[in-house]
């Protein structure tokens, strides 16, 4: 992977996290959906800014995924963005205080050293 398509892979990551984050913290002003209130809630996602945002991170994230498509085979490219789920526990873990069991910390860790592999070079 050149620098260009890391940085490609990297932007698209990133915004994707960011979206999560963003709808994480939209999700929670939205308050838990029920029967009862499911259009309501489908109304109002339109009003809360931290939605908006996130919807749009993950629009720049699929562009930026997108464009690493263009360089990437999709077989380096699809695993390789299977990070997004590392930095969103993380992300869980650091920001909204949730809790990472030890077996979810060895599944990321599959995660990471697969990705490796898929990207090692010789």
């Amino acid at each position: 992977m050149t620098p260009q398509e890391f940085v490609l892979l990297l932007m698209s990551v990133l915004a994707s996290v960011a979206g999560q984050f963003f709808l994480k913290a939209g999700a929670l002003k939205l308050g838990r959906v029920n029967v009862a209130n499911t259009i309501n809630h489908i109304l109002s996602i339109v009003t809360i800014p931290e939605l908006l945002l996130g919807l749009t991170c993950y629009a720049l994230g699929a562009l930026a995924y997108i464009l690493l498509l263009t360089r990437v085979n999709l077989s380096v490219a699809g695993p390789s963005i299977s990070l997004v789920y590392v930095f969103s526990v993380l992300l869980g873990y650091f920001i909204f205080r949730e809790a990472i069991p030890l077996v979810r910390l060895a599944g990321l860790s599959f995660i990471v050293l697969g990705v490796i592999l898929v990207v090692w070079q010789k």
